[in-house]
């Protein structure tokens, strides 16, 4: 039976390692030493942190498991002290210590292994998290694999020891920046070498994935066979034009199930409106990057604005993130649950 993506598990933290300046690991066991619930390489779980200001919310932010699949005792996840953040990281480096408990959803993969003769995994510094997972079930299915993993320094490289170890050590290469200068020739060179059918998987910093974007695309490669996971939404690109796609502007939306017609003002999004009138959405990244917070798109012009979900998932099943997410200026959008359809 599929496991439910709400299920809250309480975890404790059996151990905690600093891995390289700026990176903490955290095991995390379930708190009466049953198995944990099965996961996938390239899932994550979202780890509820207290509000950052009283009155304010509960935090969730989504972490990569970068443990092996087959491992039912444990969750692993690395944490980068990001200093220029909303406050999740800070908060787990300074707080959470062995013996702590803490709750967590279920694993969710939105960054699933596919098929492909030959998977070139490609990280970028923190990045190498979900690509650990990936590596182990590759080797354990004795699929052919390369793991790429591009750091500033290698004093700044996590998971150090576990590449050297790892019985899959020799498909692991660290190139360093401050080794070997970054630039899009090797990436075209590296892209130019994959056997045929290559697919590539690739985290980390914005710029790291759309340069590896756009070496693929100099290749001719289709886009389908670059698949990227978000630690963070870029930023939008501004328009002068009124109307287009990224203009914000205020519009209406109607909650199907109780009929309420709700303003969004610009400053708004559509998620922080359904909470103030008393509708529960389920927030976690806020910017497009989970998919967490997903409702029903059942009518109207929609600006789908998220990153996690392509045309199929838009147009077919309807699926609108309601954090970053919005409708043109003056227009309406029709909501519900996912799942929800009237009463006959």
């Amino acid at each position: 039976m599929p496991l439910d993506p709400a299920q809250t598990l309480t975890l404790r933290v059996g151990r905690r390692e600093p891995l390289c300046d700026g990176i903490v690991a955290f095991e995390l066991r379930a708190t009466d030493d049953r198995p944990l619930p099965a996961f996938d390489a390239g899932a994550h779980i979202d780890l509820h942190l207290p509000p950052a200001r009283p009155g304010e919310a509960p935090r969730r932010r989504s972490y990569s498991l970068c443990n092996p699949p087959d491992e039912r005792d444990r969750y692993l996840i690395a944490v980068q002290h990001e200093h220029a953040g909303r406050g999740g990281s800070a908060w787990l480096h300074a707080r959470l210590q062995p013996g702590d408990r803490i709750d967590a959803s279920a694993p969710r993969n939105l960054f699933a292994l596919q098929p492909a003769p030959h998977a070139l995994l490609l990280a970028g510094g923190i990045g190498l998290t979900p690509l650990l997972a990936m590596a182990e079930t590759l080797w354990a299915q004795d699929r052919s694999f390369t793991l790429q993993v591009r750091v500033r320094s290698r004093a700044r490289l996590p998971f150090a020891r576990r590449l050297q170890e790892a019985p899959w050590a020799q498909a692991v290469q660290v190139l360093a920046d401050d080794e070997v200068p970054a630039g899009t020739e090797a990436l075209d060179r590296l892209i130019a070498a994959q056997p045929a059918g290559t697919r590539i998987w690739t985290c980390g910093p914005a710029g790291f994935m759309a340069a590896v974007r756009a070496a693929a695309t100099r290749a001719g490669w289709s886009a389908d066979r670059v698949v990227t996971e978000h630690f963070a939404a870029p930023a939008p690109v501004p328009t002068l034009e009124p109307g287009d796609r990224i203009a914000s502007g205020s519009f209406e939306i109607d909650w199907a199930p109780s009929g309420q017609r709700l303003a969004v003002a610009p400053h708004e999004s559509v998620a922080q409106v359904l909470q103030a009138a008393g509708i529960a959405v389920a927030l976690s990244c806020e910017q497009g990057i989970c998919g967490q917070c997903c409702v029903q798109h059942l009518d109207g012009p929609a600006d789908h604005r998220d990153l996690v979900y392509g045309a199929h998932e838009h147009q077919v099943e309807r699926r609108f993130t309601p954090c970053c997410s919005r409708a043109p200026a003056a227009s309406r959008l029709v909501l519900a649950p996912l799942g929800w359809a009237p009463a006959p």
